[in-house]
Formats: C-alpha cells, structure tokens, sequence
C-alpha cells in the first residue's frame, strides 16, 4: 500500500502538543503562568481537515490551559490533558468510535508518544523528534514541531483525498 493510500483512509488524526503543535519549549511569564505558542498556518490546516470530515484528538502528557484555549479556538473537542497511558487512551478513543487502526494518523516527538505511533495506520514524527519515534515511523516531516509540521501532515492526508489545491 503507497503512503497516498495509507493517508487517504485517515479518518481521524491523533496530536501531541508540546514538540508537535508547538516548539516543545515551555516559556513562564513573570507570575509563573505557562505560555506556548502554536503556529498560525499548522490552525489552518486542521481546521481544512476538520471541514473535510477528519476528526482530531490532542493527547498529551502535560496540562495547560493553553491547549484548551487553543482547542476551543480551531474547534477540537476531544483534547485529553495529563495522559500517562496514551495507548490506552487511543484504544478507548477507537472503541468509542468505532474505528480500525488503520483509520488513525498519529504524531508524536517523544517517547511518550510511541504507544500512539504502534497503533496507528499511519505513524508520523516531526523532523526534530528523538531517534527512536523517528525510526517507527512511516512519515517524517520536513518541518519542525510548532514550525509546520502539523501542517504538512494535514496537506499530506488531503492531498491523498484529492482536497488540497
């Protein structure tokens, strides 16, 4: 199967946050209040992916309420925050919905994230990820968490259904 069929058949995509969604760098204002910054055209992308029917789910490990202020914003509803077992937590997310792993892209950086990327149908690590979720991946990104990389997975799995200009 080519990485186009593979992408085509993506029905929901499955995020980390900090190293995917943004730089993984973690920055505290003068009252100890934690800012992130997420890049303006990865919001794009996601939000052509929702608008083609492709649902998305942010796991992460650590809480913010940045993530859930930026959630709101692009509209994803499904955001779990403070996720030790993320595997767990995808299994959950399928059954729920119904879905064959096939059906789900995952991104991840780290190693937390390697549970998602053994139980997806198309793994996928950003460019600066560790060695390890790199080598069990089936895509690596050009681009860098919080640099485009959300996006150049959204435009990949488009692309795929013929959706992208």
């Amino acid at each position: 199967m080519t990485l186009e069929d593979l992408a085509a058949r993506i029905r929901l995509l499955v995020l980390d946050v900090d190293g995917v969604m943004t730089d993984g760098r973690i920055y505290l204002d003068g009252r100890g209040e934690e800012i992130k910054v997420f890049d303006v055209r990865d919001g794009y992308g996601l939000k052509r992916v929702m608008d083609a029917g492709i649902e998305v789910a942010i796991i992460t490990g650590r809480s913010s309420s940045a993530v859930d202020r930026r959630a709101r914003e692009l509209g994803i509803v499904e955001v779990h925050q403070g996720v030790g077992r993320k595997g767990s937590l995808l299994d959950e997310i399928l059954r729920k919905r119904d879905l064959e792993p096939e059906a789900v892209c995952c991104v991840g950086d780290d190693i937390p994230d390697l549970p998602l990327l053994k139980r997806a149908g198309l793994a996928v690590a950003v460019a600066d990820a560790a060695v390890e979720v790199r080598d069990a991946a089936a895509v690596i990104t050009k681009r860098r968490g919080g640099r485009g990389a959300v996006r150049e997975v959204c435009e990949l799995i488009l692309t795929a259904r013929g959706l992208w200009p």
